[in-house]
């Protein structure tokens, strides 16, 4: 008699939609920006020890070093870069708004520039710029 072979294990994501390549980039760096954020004060504290030092700041600054390495994996959890993450899902609508003003911005410029040159008007913004003419 055969044993029914136990179905695939289900891992319960707190963020279950699959991110592209570019947006976990972006993720990442979120979660990047919130560790340094918690560990300033030590990261600050590394830097101006080792400014102006090369090879020396190994044993220089090993202190600052150590405190530095010891906050950032002390905030370098699995909860923070979930909260990156549900940051990142948070802020989507607003990249989106400024997507979008900063393309209708590049074609109000390109227009502007097309009329002083004296260039021709795209095939799309003929319709476009006739239509708005004869609301005028």
């Amino acid at each position: 008699m055969a044993t029914p072979k136990p179905g695939p294990v289900q891992i319960k994501s707190r963020n279950p939609i699959p991110l592209s390549s570019s947006q976990e980039t972006q993720v990442r760096e979120l979660y990047y920006k919130r560790v340094r954020g918690y560990c300033a004060d030590e990261i600050r504290d590394f830097a101006s020890c080792a400014l102006n030092r090369t090879i020396s700041a190994t044993w220089a600054c090993r202190q600052q070093r150590l405190a530095m390495n010891n906050c950032m994996i002390a905030h370098a959890s699995q909860q923070e870069q979930d909260a990156a993450r549900e940051e990142w899902f948070a802020t989507r609508d607003e990249r989106r708004q400024q997507r979008e003003a900063k393309e209708a911005r590049r074609k109000e410029q390109e227009k502007f520039h097309r009329e002083w040159w004296g260039m021709p008007p795209l095939p799309g913004d003929e319709e476009r710029s006739g239509a708005s003419e004869g609301k005028r």
